[in-house]
């Protein structure tokens, strides 16, 4: 029998919603501060998942302007009714609770439909008589008695006028008594019962998936007695799959049930440099409940495949030559491009950044393009043509957590000498951890990652490397120490430190391997 492996998005891919569309399958998370928001993928078997764009790739669509890295855009949640694609989230510090639409999951999909609407974590549900239900949480009514005293309510949506009409109604706090952020709710319907699936515990490592149902969508809702239904907060800070929960369930065309979900591979420790990456587990039903995970209760590593029909293995190229008009799905911005910064015409074949004044430091949007870190052991190289002409003057690739926690491998120069430099940020404090001269307009760049261990090489040559510094600890790259709820991205970079500047850093390449 053929199995696949968990997790089936690598890397920070958090907060996972899937939808069903006859034999085809449709995926998004969350992007917080990162642009452009929300990937939606497309797969056939429930395993192999291919990127057909972004939901929200337009300005218009995604005001993140000083946004911190944790904030933006939570909890996307993908559905389908009558040809049309809907897609509902949260931009925190922007407009609140809105959705867009699509007759393409591959877009363009709509401008935003703010909703009059507190809390986060927006869901839609369509029910048979043709009504639809927003689905959310919120503080609960008599105020927050303690941190996280949150609920789940209700209220329907009018897709005529794209607006909450009729009454708001609670329906859930949670398993336990005075569990605190009830969060991620989706509602299902099955065979005369209202299921409400939702998170609690918070996003660390107590987080939990607990469900209820009901007869009437209104409720009252009774919880499973056996929640919650997928955890695995019990079994301690040393088994290496960690923060388990806000799953989103749905049914094969050959009756299965599988879910997606999130959760982050600890190593060096408990830390997450990976971030929450989504992972695939499979449901069966007895008497009306389901069981996650059967046999085991546990989000396991490996699982048989679901049962549909076979694929063509998707590969994706391991180096990126820039030839294309457009960069590729993987690559994103830090908060949304009010500029050009980048061209992939000016000098075909490269990728050319502009240095502007703006700093990975600061909360803007800096000559940055990132891409997710997805493994443990990684290698991560570039080919830079650059000249430093002012000591402000710095290109390079990062290794980037937030504004305030990441590694910078720049060149640059010191008013004496042109030099290769690591630097590291903490806490928003900076520290030059290694330099060296070098004087070159062609330069090869080099990170190789095993566990904690990050090492840092530089040549003339792609075949000649040397060793900057080697096994620099990377646990400053984990939100456990950092924060948030985002994961590392490894990006190149340019910038000239807070000055005017008209040079610019042209990359030939860049390769990212797993090792």
């Amino acid at each position: 029998m053929k199995t696949f492996q968990n997790p089936i998005l690598p890397g920070f891919y958090p907060d996972p919603s899937i939808c069903r569309v006859e034999q085809d399958y449709y995926l998004v998370t969350s992007t917080f501060a990162y642009y452009p928001g929300v990937p939606i993928f497309h797969s056939k078997d429930l395993v192999q998942w291919k990127q057909i764009g972004h939901v929200l790739d337009r300005p218009a669509q995604l005001p993140l302007d000083g946004q911190e890295q944790s904030q933006g855009i939570f909890a996307p949640t993908i559905r389908y009714s009558n040809g049309v694609f809907y897609m509902i989230t949260t931009n925190i510090a922007n407009g609140g609770n809105f959705f867009v639409t699509a007759t393409d999951p591959a877009g363009p999909w709509s401008d935003p439909y703010y909703l009059q609407a507190p809390g986060i974590d927006p869901s839609l549900f369509f029910d048979e008589d043709g009504k639809v239900y927003y689905h959310g949480t919120r503080p609960a009514p008599e105020g927050e008695k303690y941190s996280g005293n949150w609920e789940v309510w209700l209220q329907e949506l009018d897709l005529d006028s794209k607006q909450l009409v009729g009454e708001e109604v609670s329906l859930w706090r949670g398993a336990l008594r005075d569990a605190i952020w009830p969060e991620g709710p989706h509602l299902y319907k099955k065979d005369g019962y209202y299921y409400l699936l939702i998170s609690e515990g918070g996003t660390g490592h107590h987080h939990a998936c607990s469900i209820a149902r009901s007869e009437h969508i209104k409720g009252p809702y009774v919880g499973n007695p056996a929640n919650p239904v997928l955890t695995h907060r019990h079994l301690g800070k040393e088994y290496p799959i960690v923060n388990v929960g806000h799953c989103d369930m749905v049914k094969t065309q050959n009756d299965e049930w599988w879910a997606v979900g999130l959760a982050s591979r600890t190593y060096g420790g408990y830390y997450r440099n990976l971030g929450r990456e989504t992972f695939l587990v499979p449901i069966k039903w007895e008497d009306d409940w389901p069981i996650f995970s059967p046999g085991t209760g546990k989000l396991e590593m490996t699982y048989s495949m679901p049962n549909l029909p076979k694929t063509k293995q998707l590969t994706e190229a391991s180096c990126d030559h820039f030839d294309d008009d457009k960069l590729n799905f993987n690559w994103n911005f830090l908060r949304t491009p009010q500029e050009e910064f980048y061209s992939l015409s000016e000098r075909p074949g490269y990728l050319t950044l502009k240095l502007r004044p703006q700093k990975l430091t600061d909360l803007d949007t800096p000559s940055f393009v990132g891409r997710r870190q997805q493994h443990i052991n990684f290698n991560a190289s570039a080919h830079m043509e650059f000249s430093a002409l002012s000591d402000n003057e710095a290109a390079g690739i990062v290794l980037l957590q937030s504004n305030q926690y990441h590694y910078r491998f720049v060149y640059t120069s010191n008013k004496l000498e042109k030099v290769i430099r690591l630097i590291k940020c903490t806490a928003g404090k900076e520290e030059i951890i290694q330099e060296a001269p070098i004087d070159t307009d062609v330069l090869y760049l080099k990170i190789e990652a095993y566990g904690q261990d990050y090492c840092f090489y530089y040549g003339t040559s792609s075949s000649a490397y040397s060793a900057l510094i080697e096994n620099v600890d990377g646990r400053i790259l984990s939100t456990e120490a950092a924060g948030g709820f985002v994961g590392t991205e490894i990006g190149l970079y340019a910038s000239s430190n807070g000055e005017i500047s008209k040079n610019k850093a042209h990359f030939d390449w860049f390769e990212y391997t797993g090792l």
